[in-house]
């Protein structure tokens, strides 16, 4: 048995090569391959991505990465107490995938004022450590709206993390203020930001953001917003949206891509992979991921992305279910009790809102693991000991109706 500290084993490289490998890594040359580059400190590059998106071996895919996982995080799992807070659904693109954006004179169109958002915390307060806000891309916004915002939570909530903005908000805000983009995540971060949520990635090549959300930053600019944030001392996370209209060669360059980025600035935290999900969107063409295909996206993910150190089933899109199997395959986080959520549910998304830590004790636990609370810079950790009775209060969920 290989003991790991609950936060994490920083020799995993060495610990990988002491693990038996079943049958189906053994007997898989492309495996033993990619095995071989990840335990002499190399990485697996596009070719070999290209040939995991192909290769029928999905078991052998998912015990490597696993084994990658267990190697760095034992049988751990972590999550958090957080809650989602959209800040306006307005915005001034039409990305094709996207269900949650409304025109401004749409019926259901809104923008929270700074006393509106503070509202929407004050439930969940003191059960929360993180809010994550990401929104529209607002016409009249400037960084002084999201100054204030972000001093006004941390005078009221002081030690609730604030993770918010996209890429893509960054660099509309900047360009309302007439500022540049470093000077906005400094001035934001000195209002209170303290890491921003990674939203926005998509498909890290231009030609598939032409087809999906033809306006928004370019591939260059997402990675070097990030990197700006990185040098500033905020860290962030990354995604990638799948099931588009992306080919298994560009996920793998989205995947290298991210991976060169961890080299440069060394900011990312963790990556969240997320299928695209159809419901009310203008995409038809999209080529919808099975949940082979999930699991195989977030499998090859922590095969690829050595250098950044934890991979997210994001339950709030791919539902209990397919996350447990997913932490089965290399993901080691499940996000956390979110509470309230819009953009996922908007598109289709039918998982549950009002999950609370126990629940997802009991979810981890089901699988073997051990459930570990975390902050969301994963700086802070501690082993979460479900209640007696296994049931935890229940959350105000329709306070944000």
């Amino acid at each position: 048995m290989i003991e790991v500290p609950i936060s994490g084993n920083s020799n995993w490289r060495n610990a990988l090569k002491n693990h038996e490998l079943p049958l189906s890594v053994k007997n898989d040359p492309l495996l033993l391959e990619c095995l071989e580059a990840i335990t002499s400190g190399g990485y697996v590059d596009v070719e070999k991505g290209v040939k995991l998106f192909e290769s029928p071996n999905i078991s052998g895919i998912s015990a490597l990465a696993n084994l990658i996982k267990k190697s760095r995080f034992g049988n751990y799992v972590y999550f958090n107490d957080n809650l989602h807070v959209n800040t306006t659904n307005i915005c001034v693109l039409a990305c094709r995938f996207c269900a949650f954006r409304k025109g401004p004179r749409h019926n259901d169109a809104y923008a929270l004022s700074v006393d509106e958002y503070l509202h929407r915390i004050e439930p969940f307060s003191q059960i929360i450590d993180e809010v994550h806000s990401v929104g529209g891309l607002h016409p009249d916004w400037t960084v002084s709206y999201y100054e204030e915002l972000y001093k006004a939570a941390k005078k009221t909530y002081p030690n609730i993390h604030i993770k918010s903005l996209t890429a893509v908000e960054v660099k509309h805000i900047a360009s309302r203020s007439g500022i540049s983009v470093k000077e906005t995540l400094s001035r934001l971060k000195l209002a209170g930001l303290d890491s921003l949520p990674g939203g926005g990635a998509e498909i890290l090549v231009d030609s598939v953001r032409d087809r999906i959300c033809r306006g928004k930053e370019s591939s260059d600019e997402y990675l070097k917003i990030h990197e700006i944030a990185h040098g500033l001392g905020i860290k962030t996370n990354c995604t990638m949206l799948f099931g588009t209209v992306e080919t298994v060669r560009e996920r793998a360059i989205h995947l290298s891509r991210l991976r060169h980025q961890q080299d440069l600035s060394n900011g990312f935290q963790c990556f969240v992979p997320y299928p695209f999900l159809p419901d009310k969107t203008r995409l038809p063409e999209a080529q919808l991921a099975s949940m082979n295909e999930i699991i195989r996206v977030i499998a090859i993910s922590r095969i690829m992305l050595d250098n950044i150190p934890h991979i997210k089933a994001y339950r709030m899109n791919i539902g209990s279910h397919v996350a447990s199997i997913a932490l089965n395959s290399g993901a080691d986080d499940i996000d956390g009790t979110v509470n309230h959520e819009e953009i996922m549910h908007e598109a289709g998304s039918s998982a549950r809102l009002d999950s609370d830590s126990d629940e997802l004790a009991r979810l981890i636990e089901d699988i073997d693991s051990v459930p570990v609370k975390r902050n969301t810079t994963y700086s802070d950790f501690t082993q979460y000991k479900r209640k007696p009775d296994g049931g935890g209060q229940s959350l105000p969920v329709a306070q944000l109706a």
